[in-house]
This record gives structure tokens, C-alpha cells and sequence, in this order.
């Protein structure tokens, strides 16, 4: 699986990317399909400085996508990485779904 980090406006440390890295690492003992990850990370300037992570990922035929905003942006990939967690079962569920309807027509049809 690739991964690729980039930030706007800052170059995050080098404990950011490895906290990122390691986070989509863990990924794939949902899902082994995952071809790419996008990590972004980005800086609003505020009353709060919120600090955003936006993390993508490439499955076979699909985007799947997260946002998390926080004060930290080891707190932002968490719950970024907690939407995308969801967001892959659900896929994870359709193909299996998918899989079961091809089976019971073929088995229909015999």
C-alpha cells in the first residue's frame, strides 16, 4: 500500500507522519483491498486553530474519505481514521452482499 503525506503551509515532524503512517497501517486488518492512502493535514488560522486531517483512501473502484478537525492533529487523524473504520465496513458489507446474490442465482438457475 502506498502512502503519501503532504501538508499545507507547515512540514509536520517527523512523529506526525509516523502516527499517520502507523494509523492506515492498522487499516488493513479491516480490509485488504486498499491499493493508496492521501494523508493531508492543514492548518485554519483562528480563534481556536483548528488543525485538520484528511485522510483518502483507494479501494478497488471506490474513494473512501474522512475529515477530522481538533486542536491536535494526532486527535484529527483519529477521527478521521474512526469515519473511514465505518465507512470501509459498510463497503466491506456491500461486496459480500454482492457476492451472496451471485451465488443464489447461480444456485436458482441449477
Amino acid at each position: 500500500m502506498n502512502i503519501k503525506i503532504t501538508s499545507r503551509h507547515f512540514k509536520p515532524h517527523a512523529s506526525l507522519t509516523e502516527y499517520a503512517e502507523n494509523a492506515i497501517e492498522e487499516l488493513s486488518h479491516f480490509y485488504d483491498g486498499i491499493i493508496k492512502s492521501e494523508v493531508i493535514f492543514s492548518y485554519e488560522k483562528s480563534r481556536d486553530s483548528v488543525k485538520n486531517a484528511e485522510i483518502s483512501l483507494t479501494v478497488y473502484g471506490t474513494v473512501l474519505t474522512g475529515i477530522g478537525s481538533s486542536e491536535e492533529y494526532e486527535k484529527s487523524v483519529d477521527i478521521a481514521i474512526a469515519k473511514i473504520k465505518t465507512r470501509l465496513k459498510k463497503y466491506k458489507e456491500k461486496l459480500h452482499e454482492k457476492d451472496r446474490k451471485g451465488v443464489r442465482k447461480i444456485r436458482e438457475k441449477a
